[in-house]
Formats: C-alpha cells, structure tokens, sequence
C-alpha cells in the first residue's frame, strides 16, 4: 500500500518540508554524478556506520566526519532512485501537517531528533556492523508517529498495486498502526548486521516521534483530533 494523499489540510505552507524534498533529491543527484566508486565512498563516509559511531563516536581516522555527524548527514543520502521516492512520498504525504502542528523552526529540530534516534537504535542492534546507514527513513518514521497521534482519524489514500492498480482510503490509524507492526515484526525477525532495509530504524523513529509530539506541538493543538 503507497500512501498518495491524505484529506487534512494545513494552515500554514509547508516550508521545511519542501526545503527538505528539495534538499534529500539535490544529494541525490548529486551522488549519481559520482562515478560507481565515489557513490560507494559517500555512502562510506557521510552514512553512519554503527561500528564507528561506538567506538570514536566525535573523531574516527578513516571517516572525514566525526561519527556523531554522520547521524545527520546520513538522513539527506540514499541508496537508489526507489529508497529516494519511497521516502519523498512518506515525507510529502504526512509532514505537511507535522509541521503545521509545531511551527519550522520546532520541526527541524524534531525531525533532526527522530533521524538521530532511529539511527542509534537501529546501531545499538549492530554495534558492531561496519555497513553503513543511509536515508530519511528514520527520521520520516517519526513524522508517521506524530501523525498517528495527533491525527489517527484523518483518511489517508493509497494506491495498491494487486494484480492490478486500484485505490482505498483508510484511516490513518490503520493504515500506520499496519506499517509499524510490520516494521517492527520485521525488525525481530530480521538481523540487524544481516537486513538490506533498517527495520529497527523505521521502529526506532517512529517510537521517538510518539514520545516528543505532545512537546513539540504547539499550545492548543490537541492530540487524538
């Protein structure tokens, strides 16, 4: 199911989150102007690599960032042109309103944090795993908690590719509390050091987005609406 749409509308433009699209498909081509070994080297380097990040987490000599940078620049790269769209439509389709809910400046930061936590806990699964982690996955993960707590009644369109294409609404209550089971079985059932997708990081994100969104909303804005 490829959530295309949602009917909550925002009050404000959406402009960290546009300056975020933009920003993650900039990276992005600029990565694929890169030869096959420089693509490979920018994932090495600006990825966060569990194994790095523990044990000289502010200075490493083989990465030219401090291992505790890489948890933020990790969110702006991205393996391939599907691991990119998937990601900028999760980002188009429920950040809007995320953002709405707690003003630019509150969501940077927020969006920042969920990135950074669902980077460790997706690292603390792996300590020891020199595979680096690319995406926005994680910090996306924790626009989808917020949604879910502050708007789990709003209907959210999808397109599902069956056989054939043909679109449903559900609930967003549904519709996400169906993703995180799904990441979160994953995430059991998948080794950390071993899985092509960072389940624990989708996990991660988006139980840090729960937690912080009755903080970073602002005054007024309830919950459960």
């Amino acid at each position: 199911m490829i959530p295309i749409a949602d009917d909550n509308p925002t009050r404000r433009t959406p402009v960290v989150t546009w300056a975020l699209l933009i920003t993650c498909i900039a990276v992005f081509f600029w990565q694929i102007t890169l030869p096959e070994e420089g693509f490979r080297m920018a994932i090495h380097q600006f990825g966060v690599i569990p194994a790095a990040l523990f044990a000289d987490p502010f200075g490493h000599p083989e990465l030219p960032l401090a291992p505790i940078a890489t948890v933020f620049t990790s969110m702006f790269l991205h393996g391939g042109l599907l691991h990119l769209a998937g990601n900028m439509l999760f980002l188009y389709v429920f950040a809007n309103n995320i953002e709405d809910s707690m003003g630019h400046g509150r969501f940077i930061i927020f969006y920042a944090l969920c990135g950074a936590a669902a980077a460790l806990t997706q690292g603390l699964m792996a300590p020891d795993s020199t595979v680096p982690m690319v995406g926005a996955s994680g910090a996306i993960s924790g626009v989808l908690g917020a949604y879910l707590i502050l708007h789990p009644f709003a209907w959210v369109k999808l397109l599902v590719p069956y056989f054939v294409i043909f679109f449903i609404w559900l609930p967003a209550w549904l519709m996400l509390g169906l993703w995180f089971g799904f990441q979160l079985l994953q995430s059991m059932a998948t080794p950390a050091d071993e899985a092509g997708v960072a389940f624990g990081a989708h996990a991660g994100g988006f139980v840090a987005g729960v937690i912080l969104i009755p903080f970073f909303r602002r005054r007024g804005v309830p919950l459960f609406r």
